[in-house]
């Protein structure tokens, strides 16, 4: 048996989980022309000798490896042998290598005889199973149909997640639960949207923190009033120190105008954090982060914002960064003490904000239509809106309104369903309002509302607007969307193209950013763990907030300029404040303000790979293991996803006490002849990245809670409680070989196959543009798309720009 026995043929064994057993169907390709026989000799020739039965008994059997790729779970079998063959990992590296232009040759056979395998049966069905709004889309979507501002999203059941997304149509199930939780969500953007009370009065107030509750029954001595009509100083950020704005305790829902007058006090020339949440200020609920800002010494800064607030919800203020509560009573107290803190000279609360009423929300469903009194008990000034021709007026409304929510024209046979339902109340005695209210009701949990309206074949203008918006904005399209799917949009690539960089150009592209990028890089996985005090007490809120924001204006940025999409592996720049600069070590970037910074020469950072909210999600709150972080990279940025553990094989445990090292716990694991093939491709990406710890900063030594050196700290820091525990190592070689020594030789090594990036990102939005992975069949689709992005020098906003002009967008 050849050298390569020992290295490929239990890398495929383990990923296809053994012998698969040959069907009774036509040879794979046989309707390729004359490149079939080619297949054959490839296979025979590159192959054959470790992988059939009579070379080795135990491994993968290529030679009866069913060649029915219409059956998905065969597919993706043929899509990891393309993978592996395609990526240079087999044969390995001791062995002779096919011509490039052969490997390609049969690559593209293959692809094709699976497109050819599942023709017929996408062209009666679709590629993509019905798919149903997930919780952000239907809290978004509603929002912009009604034109309020609703949160309901937690009150539905949480989405699954498959191939990393939670917009993918077989995970998106629907049950009588999950409909009675939308009909109660029907009813709170129906309430907010409709104004049944005369317009609310303006709240004004200046307000003063030395009146406030939290002040005044302090027990411990944090706060300094500096006088009558002064401000008054906060010292301590600790959290219970922070006041809560009791003075502000909305009656009326609505957006609120907030400004707060503040500055630095006793801090040099150095500017002191403040930290702003908003919401509803209760044991058990969240609040929102409104924002820190960097507030200078000297002349008092105004901060302005405006948010919604929801009766009773409130506002919280304090500082941040500054020392705890405990260490300024041991000094004397706020009196006694001499450092930093920050000076609130006054809040001034302002709203709700309303430029006419009935606002436009309600117009949008009622337009113009009179208003008369309906009291109600404890509602003696509730009005409704009537009507002197009922009937006429509701399927106006009604149609109007189904023709926004269906996302197309509603057709008469909708609007007959729901106009029954609405002259059945009005024949019941309800009031023309109520009876229109439960026809719109009716139509926010019909399917044509629910689920993207998508039939087999090329998409029609009316679902191509659709898919387009819920790609891109995460709701349903605009005005002017509609309008361009009446001119021909799923036909036309110019006008296709410009209704992508508008959607692209909109302030709602943010939910682009936070939506797709939030879960292609994990990043709303950031508070799954917490980081363990003992060995990172650095890590705090701050430091997290600025590694999602680094993250997400990075990327914004990359999509904006169209910048070449392997600066996710490797950029000379990022976006920073002076938190996360500090953290990374990079000097010069003063205040909270994130923005733009281009790296020193020989920076470790650039590139997502080793950003801080990347590195601390593929991480856990005490250790980090190759494992997880090099299954990141192969699935999230090469596109090439390892298969699930075996079953009955422990995961390794990363040995915080300091006693051994992962490498060498995984060296042992590799000697498992189920494990082995499959780490070899998990393994170095992981290993180049351990550069870097649970929290993202850079290190030389694992953090120890065992044995080890002690740790050195300047004069006058507070001692660690870990200790110097194993050095790092880094250095790896792929499966095809190729060594590096740390991660910046890694991400060169990455750097070197474009064309891998750009298919691994293509496959990524074209999962989440169409709600569903691309498989075998696809993969010559995707190929196209590379070919177009590689010949735009690989430019991010370009990818986008071929993945909505693609087959797979275009059609279901």
């Amino acid at each position: 048996m050849s050298a390569r026995a020992a290295c490929c043929a239990i890398g495929l064994f383990a990923a296809f989980g053994g012998r698969v057993a040959s069907a009774a169907v036509p040879s794979l390709a046989v309707d390729a022309g004359g490149l079939a026989p080619a297949v054959a000799r490839y296979f025979e020739a590159h192959c054959y000798s470790c992988h059939t039965a009579e070379a080795a008994p135990e491994r993968l059997d290529l030679k009866t490896l069913s060649t029915d790729v219409a059956d998905p779970l065969v597919a993706a079998r043929w899509q990891q042998v393309l993978q592996r063959v395609v990526g240079n990992e087999m044969p390995p590296p001791e062995e002779p290598r096919p011509p490039v232009a052969e490997t390609q040759a049969v690559a593209k056979v293959i692809r094709r005889a699976a497109a050819e395998a599942v023709a017929k049966q996408r062209a009666e069905q679709g590629r993509v199973a019905a798919r149903r709004l997930n919780r952000i889309e239907y809290e978004n979507t509603l929002r912009d149909l009604l034109g309020v501002d609703v949160s309901v999203r937690e009150s539905l059941p949480a989405d699954s997640v498959t191939d990393g997304f939670d917009n993918q149509s077989s995970a998106l199930h629907t049950s009588s639960f999950l409909l009675d939780r939308y009909l109660d969500a029907a009813d709170v953007g129906l309430d907010a949207a409709i104004a049944n009370r005369p317009q609310p009065p303006l709240f004004k107030k200046r307000i003063r923190f030395q009146d406030e509750r939290t002040v005044k029954i302090a027990t411990q001595s944090v706060y300094r009033d500096l006088g009558e009509g002064k401000p008054l100083v906060m010292f301590s950020s600790s959290p219970w120190n922070a006041v809560t704005v009791g003075q502000f305790y909305p009656k009326d829902r609505g957006r609120y105008r907030i400004r707060i007058s503040c500055s630095a006090y006793q801090s040099g020339d150095q500017p002191v954090s403040m930290h702003v949440e908003a919401g509803p200020m209760q044991m058990g609920q969240k609040n929102h982060l409104v924002g820190y800002y960097s507030i200078p010494p000297g002349k008092p800064t105004v901060v302005e914002f405006e948010d919604y607030f929801e009766p009773r919800y409130g506002i919280r203020v304090g500082p941040f960064g500054t020392i705890g509560a405990n260490q300024i009573v041991q000094i004397g107290g706020a009196e006694k003490y001499d450092g930093p803190g920050l000076a609130i000279e006054w809040v001034d609360v302002e709203g709700p904000l309303h430029d006419v009423w009935p606002p436009e929300s309600h117009r949008r469903i009622f337009g113009d239509l009179k208003q008369t009194p309906s009291p109600r008990f404890n509602e003696r000034d509730r009005v409704e809106v009537t009507s002197d021709d009922p009937k006429s007026d509701a399927e106006k409304f009604v149609r109007r309104f189904a023709d926004r929510a269906f996302r197309r024209p509603a057709t008469d046979a909708d609007v007959s369903a729901v106009m029954t339902l609405v002259e059945s109340k009005l024949a019941d005695g309800y009031s023309f309002e109520h009876a229109v209210r439960v026809g719109l009701k009716r139509v926010l949990v019909s399917p044509k509302f629910l689920f993207l309206d998508e039939q087999p074949g090329r998409l029609d203008d009316a679902a191509v607007a659709a898919r387009l918006a819920y790609f891109l904005w995460s709701t349903q399209p605009d005005e002017a969307l509609r309008t361009a799917a009446d001119k021909n949009l799923a036909n036309d690539r110019e006008l296709l193209g410009s209704e992508t960089e508008r959607l692209l150009g909109s302030p709602k592209a943010a939910e682009f950013t936070k939506n797709f990028c939030g879960q292609w890089l994990k990043l709303r996985e950031i508070d799954f763990t917490a980081p363990d005090r003992r060995l990172y007490p650095e890590f705090d809120d701050l430091l997290k907030d600025s590694m999602l924001r680094e993250t997400h204006l990075f990327f914004e940025d990359v999509l904006k300029n169209d910048r070449p999409l392997t600066n996710f592996v490797a950029s000379d720049f990022t976006y920073l404040n002076d938190r996360l600069a500090r953290h990374y070590g990079i000097p010069d970037v003063a205040g909270q303000e994130m923005r733009r910074v281009s790296l020193p020469a020989g920076s470790d950072r650039g590139g997502v790979l080793t950003m801080g909210a990347v590195l601390k999600v593929t991480a856990n709150g005490t250790s980090t293991s190759p494992v997880v972080r090099g299954a990141f990279v192969l699935d999230r940025i090469l596109g090439m996803p390892p298969p699930p553990p075996p079953d009955g094989v422990p995961a390794v445990e990363p040995d915080i006490r300091g006693a051994t090292t992962i490498r060498a716990q995984l060296a042992k694991h590799r000697e498992l002849t189920e494990c082995a093939g499959c780490h070899k491709r998990i393994d170095p990406p992981g290993f180049a990245l351990e550069q870097f710890d649970v929290i993202g900063g850079k290190r030389t030594y694992y953090r120890s809670l065992g044995g080890g050196r002690p740790v050195p700290v300047p004069a006058g820091s507070p001692r660690v409680s870990y200790a110097q525990g194993r050095d790092v190592d880094a250095v790896d070689a792929l499966a095809d070989g190729r060594r590096f020594a740390d991660c910046a030789e890694y991400k060169r090594l990455l750097l070197a196959d474009k064309d891998a990036l750009a298919r691994g990102l293509a496959r990524q939005l074209v999962t989440y543009a169409t709600g569903r992975a691309p498989d075998l069949a696809d993969a010559e689709a995707i190929e196209k798309i590379v070919d177009r992005v590689r010949e735009k020098r690989y430019g991010f906003r370009t990818l986008v720009h071929e993945v909505v002009q693609s087959d797979l967008f275009l059609r279901k």
